[in-house]
């Protein structure tokens, strides 16, 4: 019997046996997956359930500094007795996260719900009597994994309050969060936050390089099943699956939020203090059907700034970070640089709609104020289905870094005079653009840069040359603005590079709001 033979009689077995199991795993997942979508879909019948308000009085009554002071025990971990390689955690109810979630484990296709219990729980310095509380559940949770080394499990994960969810990949912290819904963020009579209010943890297998997790959404407007198989790396990748039901119409129905915050950066320096930028993200990048990139850059406008993309059936889009450099932050705590994009890529057929980016106010770099969604031309009817499905991308500078176009990009925008003054009414951007076709260019080459704005604004002049520090080029450009409204009204300004016939740019699509 020769060599190859032998090795198939060997591995075929357990080929066989190991697809069988996979086949077996991934017709449980979608067994479950049908269970709590027929739960949402019974739920959207009838009216909607607020919470129950069942926290003890003493931990509605803690500070913010105590309610921190509340830690899970690692060593309690669940899955961590048994060694694999994925293990989760839970939060704490209390002040700042005062509704409840069941979390649930699935192991061989069966279920059982983790009941809260205090010995899982740290109190520290908090004098707390404990009994008498029952099982008042649990406020989210958090899945751990080793991402940066195999000695330390990271947060991989965090599921904590309405439908929010933040993700990381290597060598990433905490930035913008996701969330499963965005209800009226704009066009209703105020926000809507959809939470979830149960989840179904798959045990992972001890050789698992990802792992699955189940929710169910609910709130007064809509019900709906999720699915989040998380697939961790230097660039972080969770498939998403949602079954949505609504109860009722609502006037925006956001599709794959993101959620974000910029206060300054380079095109809207600080009025104060030594950091140069304060944001977790820079900009809105959007890849169309047709193949063109457009990147546009954040601004902390003065009032509520709503604009929006109409588009079908997009390549994807993101809040991304794309200024990786620690001296453009000096932030020692914070670590702007470090902070993820996140790159929406949907699965299958969107149709029409809309990618909205809502801009608001913010004083501080404590409130998130930027928002992007998807936006379907036609919402269901109550009771019909909507399912979609994306890949969320939690993108750093590891690995194949952000999602961007092959040929040229935005590295940044910066706004002001320079040696020269600006005239009443007048402005000026220098915008450096990089990428393999741009480089590729001698320096002598003729670029252009095909400049579009809104009505009543003028070009005044508009220069492109090759930038010999990073090799890029760089386009600085003045325009007046002679609207009557230039005090109360936005700009637009549509810029990208042309050589010859080809365009070697991203278009750079920025709106800016009136001054403060």
């Amino acid at each position: 019997m020769d060599v190859e033979r032998m090795i198939g009689r060997w591995l075929l077995p357990g080929l066989l046996l190991g697809l069988m199991s996979w086949a077996q795993a991934s017709q449980n997942d979608g067994a479950l997956f049908d269970q709590i979508a027929n739960r949402a879909r019974t739920m959207a019948t009838k009216p909607y359930q607020s919470p129950a308000d069942n926290v003890p009085a003493a931990l509605k009554a803690l500070t913010y500094d105590q309610y921190r002071d509340i830690r899970f025990n690692p060593s309690e971990a669940l899955w961590r007795k048994e060694g694999l390689p994925f293990e989760a955690m839970f939060f704490h109810r209390g002040k700042f996260a005062l509704d409840a979630v069941k979390i649930h484990e699935i192991v061989d296709g069966k279920q059982r719900e983790v009941p809260f219990n205090t010995r899982l729980f740290n109190y520290g310095k908090n004098k707390l009597s404990t009994s008498g509380w029952g099982d008042i559940g649990y406020a989210g949770l958090r899945v751990h994994y080793p991402l940066n080394n195999q000695q330390y499990k990271d947060e991989l994960v965090v599921f904590l309050g309405a439908s929010y969810f933040r993700a990381l990949g290597g060598g990433q912290i905490y930035g913008l969060s996701a969330r499963g819904l965005a209800i009226d963020t704009v066009g209703g009579k105020g926000e809507e936050f959809p939470r979830f209010t149960e989840f179904w943890l798959e045990r992972p297998a001890r050789d698992a390089r990802s792992i699955t997790v189940h929710a169910l959404l609910d709130s007064p407007s809509v019900a709906g099943a999720y699915r989040f198989v998380l697939n961790p790396g230097d660039t972080t990748v969770v498939d998403v699956k949602a079954r949505i039901f609504l109860r009722k119409p609502v006037a925006t129905l956001g599709i794959a939020p993101l959620t974000s915050m910029f206060l300054a950066g380079e095109n809207q320096p600080p009025k104060a203090g030594f950091r140069p930028e304060i944001h977790d993200s820079d900009g809105l990048s959007i890849h169309t059907a047709e193949g063109e990139w457009i990147w546009r850059p954040l601004f902390n406008p003065p009032h509520i700034l709503t604009t929006s993309f109409q588009l079908k059936n997009p390549r994807g889009f993101g809040l991304m970070q794309r200024d990786r450099a620690f001296a453009n932050y000096e932030d020692l705590e914070a670590r702007y640089e470090k902070r993820p994009s996140a790159w929406i890529e949907p699965v299958g057929d969107w149709g029409s709609g809309r990618v909205e980016l809502v801009q608001l106010d913010t004083p501080d770099e404590t409130n998130d104020n930027v928002v992007a969604y998807w936006v379907p031309a036609q919402q269901p009817a109550p009771g019909t289905p909507l399912d979609i499905a994306y890949r969320l991308h939690m993108q750093g500078d590891r690995g194949a870094g952000d999602s961007r176009p092959a040929s040229g990009w935005t590295v940044q925008s910066r706004r002001g005079a320079g040696f020269q003054p600006l005239a009443e009414g007048e402005d000026k951007f220098v915008i450096d653009f990089a990428g393999p076709a741009l480089q590729a260019l001698p320096a002598d080459a003729a670029v252009d840069a095909v400049i579009e704005a809104s009505a009543g604004v003028t070009i005044a002049e508009q220069t492109v040359f090759r930038n010999d520090v990073t090799g890029g080029w760089r386009l600085a450009f003045r325009y007046t603005n002679t609207n009557n409204t230039k005090k109360t009204q936005p700009v637009e300004l549509r810029v990208f590079l042309k050589h010859s016939q080809d365009t070697v740019s991203e278009t750079w699509n920025a709106i800016i709001p009136p001054p403060r």
